[in-house]
């Protein structure tokens, strides 16, 4: 049972990094939307791709004040949020099961 354990721990770890990235992904995105970047460049594209598809809905929902977009907001501070909800559920149930 201690390895079904150790995948469970390796998973919450895993989750917790992809987690991180993401919340960096959007931070640089926001930063780059103040030099207003070249739409063509490869890293703006993937940047653009990546975090859309959490972006896009949460926009619908929350107005903009102004010109400024809260939904990047809403993403930073919920993203580790349900990050560490998430990883400690998972290390609580690898601690279970051990």
């Amino acid at each position: 049972m201690f390895l079904f354990s150790n995948f469970i721990t390796a998973v919450a770890q895993l989750v917790g990094i992809l987690f991180e990235l993401y919340w960096w992904a959007i931070l640089i995105r926001v930063l780059l939307s103040w030099v207003s970047p070249d739409p063509f460049n490869p890293i703006v594209q993937f940047l653009n791709r990546i975090t859309e598809p959490v972006l896009a809905p949460l926009r619908r929902v929350i107005p903009a004040a102004g010109s400024f977009d809260l939904s990047p907001m809403v993403v930073l501070i919920g993203l580790p949020i349900l990050k560490v909800f998430l990883v400690s559920s998972l290390l609580d149930l690898a601690r279970m099961i051990r």
